[in-house]
């Protein structure tokens, strides 16, 4: 049994005294947005989860990261009702607002950069900064009633920060489409734009995400890492310089003790013995 812990507690918004439950085993880390009904990124959340993440990096015990959710709401993304509030403010909020979208925008990248793998178990619906979490995530397993949309243009407000993950995520034609229509796509859709990995029945959700992280987590945690690294650096650069990083990286990664570990387990036809180095 996987012991839950707490990690930040807000008792006026959280469902049982936690905005994030916090579960670790056998490498794998289950972090549970917990502030139903519709689990919003406010800022406290938002510091959570990177706090939650930023101690993850460092865990030598954390193989994989799971972002899950309570409730029948992934998240809705940002706290419409706190950022209103801050209109009051003497600058009419524009501070608040300017901290709060670089505090996600942080958190995305603290995503990116965290150097094991990270999946998004989705159930229910995922909007607006929601579906940036979602996109933002090395892997998307969801529920085959999922939904998902960008629907600031509804409210007078494009959903720019959450445009940058859902295109890089999503091809560009339909993110164009949910980013302009600000309409609501099924699991289905999703998983046709490329927001998705797989579709699950509910009841299978979390044993078929759990299954997927214990393979992840069996991996060299070296080449997990190195891996990751490499592929988000060498999308973004021209193919002739992304084959001449690539090649780098391969001779880098050959060089470590877990290659050769890994290269001998395989042709002694025996489970190799990771060494994280």
């Amino acid at each position: 049994m996987a012991e839950v812990l707490s990690f930040r507690t807000d008792a006026s918004k959280a469902h049982g005294g936690s905005l994030v439950l916090r579960q670790l085993a056998d490498g794998i880390l289950r972090l549970t947005l917990n502030n139903p009904p519709a689990n919003l990124l406010s800022t406290a959340m938002l510091e959570t989860l990177m706090g939650e993440l930023q101690n993850a990096a460092e865990d030598e015990a954390v193989r994989v990261v799971i972002i899950a959710s309570t409730g029948d709401v992934f998240s809705a993304g940002h706290d419409l009702k706190e950022l209103t509030g801050h209109r009051a403010d003497a600058d009419d909020g524009e501070a608040f607002f300017e901290e709060t979208f670089a505090l996600a925008a942080d958190l995305m990248m603290e995503i990116t950069r965290l150097p094991k793998p990270v999946i998004a178990e989705i159930d229910g619906l995922a909007t607006a900064a929601g579906c940036q979490l979602v996109a933002s995530c090395d892997l998307a397993i969801c529920t085959d009633t999922a939904t998902f949309c960008t629907p600031g243009v509804n409210i007078g407000l494009f959903c720019a920060t959450p445009m940058v993950a859902i295109t890089r995520a999503a091809h560009r034609k339909q993110a164009m489409e949910m980013l302009l229509t600000g309409e609501t796509i099924d699991a289905s859709t999703a998983k046709d734009f490329g927001l998705v990995n797989r579709i699950v029945p509910k009841q299978y959700l979390t044993q078929v995400v759990t299954k997927y992280a214990a393979v992840i987590a069996s991996k060299s945690p070296m080449a997990l890492r190195i891996g990751k690294e490499a592929f988000y650096r060498q999308v973004e650069m021209p193919l002739e310089d992304a084959y001449s990083y690539a090649a780098e990286v391969m001779v880098d990664s050959i060089m470590t003790t877990d290659a050769e570990e890994g290269i001998g387990a395989f042709l002694d036809k025996r489970m190799p013995d990771w060494t994280r180095e």
